[in-house]
């Protein structure tokens, strides 16, 4: 693979990879350095990668490998969850607020959720990968990923409720 096809193939890639890491690692340093360090392990095996069928899959699981090394490392027991909610002009100060707050809510529970489950609502529901896609970066099969993403939405349906029975009452 030459230099024009790797980048025409992997240009689109790095922002689905930068998500995905931003989502494990929580900061925009640490995630923008993991699809560097990504990018350049896949233009070494650039040669390889002729044999792989789905390059995005390949990458994505690459930088989730990667991704989960670094907060399993002690260089990133510093990480601290941080989220960033996009800003609407033409909301009202009130409907943004409860916006905030039940995005913050829905990010709370998805972050307690169980490390797979968490993984597969990720790249399911918010990245919008497709089946076959996320059982090659997860290393699943088709079946696995499936009864994971309905365990994971059962598990957030109820999480939520949870917590808005608790600020209820």
């Amino acid at each position: 693979m030459n230099q024009k096809t790797f980048v025409n193939t992997f240009r689109d890639v790095q922002q689905k990879m930068y998500f995905l890491s931003k989502r494990l690692l929580t900061s925009h340093e640490e995630a923008a350095d993991a699809v560097q360090e990504v990018m350049v392990r896949l233009w070494e095996k650039r040669f390889k990668l002729e044999e792989v069928k789905n390059k995005e899959a390949y990458a994505m699981q690459m930088v989730k490998n990667y991704s989960l090394d670094r907060l399993k490392s002690k260089q990133a027991s510093h990480l601290k969850i941080v989220h960033t909610n996009y800003d609407n002009e033409e909301r009202n100060v009130e409907e943004e607020l409860e916006r905030i707050g039940k995005v913050k809510l829905v990010q709370k529970v998805i972050n307690e959720l169980p490390e797979q489950y968490k993984m597969i609502i990720q790249l399911r529901d918010i990245q919008r990968y497709d089946f076959e896609a996320i059982e090659k970066i997860m290393d699943m099969k088709a079946t696995a990923v499936r009864v994971g993403l309905s365990r994971a939405r059962k598990m957030l349906k109820e999480r939520i409720e949870e917590q808005y029975k608790t600020e209820i009452a």
